[in-house]
């Protein structure tokens, strides 16, 4: 340890990790900006609340992952890409979902997640690991991702429309709401967007640059701080929800961004070229992804999530970001 300390060229290291730190927060600040704006504007123009909720839900979670996985691709650093979506999902289910059962002790779900939301999510997984199986993303495989994107927008569209209890956990505008257009909201829209994509480009350059300076690869930085970064504000609303009385809600978007993670992050970015796939996501992170999740479906299969429970979700995402770290470093 000391000497990977000593061998690392530091020049550089605290002008790019600021810049790191800053377009990761911009980022997520200026994809909150954009959608709300695109929210407000969808209701005054006379799209049902509820299709605006299930559309703002998908693309909410993860457009910080999104973007950056696309400009990633077009700036052929297309390694973070499967690491931002493993990292991602890593960190939702050990880290949000297991702070938010430790926290809440004890979370008892109204609906029942193995109907549809878990058999989804595992087959969403298991996919993903065998498309990644050969080291390549193909572009039918990109394609094939986009239909499951398109199946899910299907189903979280007709929990809206049925507007039962499982679509009040996603957190689903069951009523209209009216809303007067006004020059503000394209305004916002448009700066947010232009932000948003600033903020990636110089984000992923600062990843680049943090890999070189660390002697780390990009998707190692992908598979932690990028992930941790762009999972915090789902942590921070999900520990709002727990405070609220309204867990359901965080169960819900746990499981709804690590679908479009999957289907949304891995699927889009292929129509903008290729995907390059790590040997070391394939030898570790992908099958640590595919063990957790078959953890998460086995604590939700009693609709009861307990506090041992987030406990063991805490301790395996912990277990596994030790791992890739002590691997990087004797590396």
């Amino acid at each position: 340890m000391s000497l990977y300390l000593i061998s690392l060229n530091v020049s550089g290291l605290p002008s790019w990790s600021a810049i790191f730190i800053g377009s990761l927060i911009t980022l997520i600040i200026a994809s909150d900006f954009f959608i709300k704006a695109s929210e407000r504007i969808g209701i005054a123009l006379g799209i049902p609340a509820f299709i605006v909720g299930v559309t703002m839900i998908a693309i909410g979670t993860s457009l910080p992952e999104l973007v950056t996985s696309i400009v990633a691709v077009t700036r052929g650093q297309s390694v973070i890409v499967p690491g931002n979506v493993v990292g991602s999902n890593l960190t939702n289910t050990g880290l949000v979902l297991g702070v938010i059962a430790i926290i809440a002790r004890r979370i008892k779900l109204e609906f029942d997640v193995m109907k549809v939301d878990g058999p989804m999510l595992i087959g969403a997984t298991l996919l993903l690991f065998l498309c990644l199986l050969d080291g390549k993303f193909q572009f039918f495989e990109g394609l094939l991702f986009l239909g499951g994107l398109a199946v899910y927008l299907a189903y979280i569209f007709m929990l809206g429309k049925s507007g039962g209890d499982e679509a009040e956990s996603l957190d689903i505008p069951s009523e209209e709401r009216k809303h007067r257009l006004t020059w503000k909201e394209p305004v916002i829209l448009l700066l947010s967007g232009l932000v948003i994509y600033f903020s990636a480009v110089f984000n992923v350059q600062a990843i680049n640059n943090l890999g070189k300076i660390l002697h780390v690869g990009q998707d190692f930085i992908a598979l932690t701080a990028v992930a941790l970064g762009t999972s915090l504000p789902e942590l921070i609303v999900s520990l709002v929800a727990v405070r609220t009385g309204n867990i359901e809600m965080a169960v819900g978007n746990v499981v709804g961004s690590n679908l479009f993670n999957i289907f949304a992050v891995m699927g889009l970015p292929r129509l903008f070229g290729e995907i390059a796939i790590p040997p070391t996501l394939i030898d570790y992170s992908l099958p640590a992804l595919v063990a957790i999740t078959i953890v998460l479906l086995y604590v939700l299969q009693d609709k009861v999530i307990n506090r041992w429970e987030g406990w063991i979700l805490l301790l395996f995402y912990i277990g596994v970001m030790v791992s890739l770290v002590s691997a990087e470093v004797i590396a």
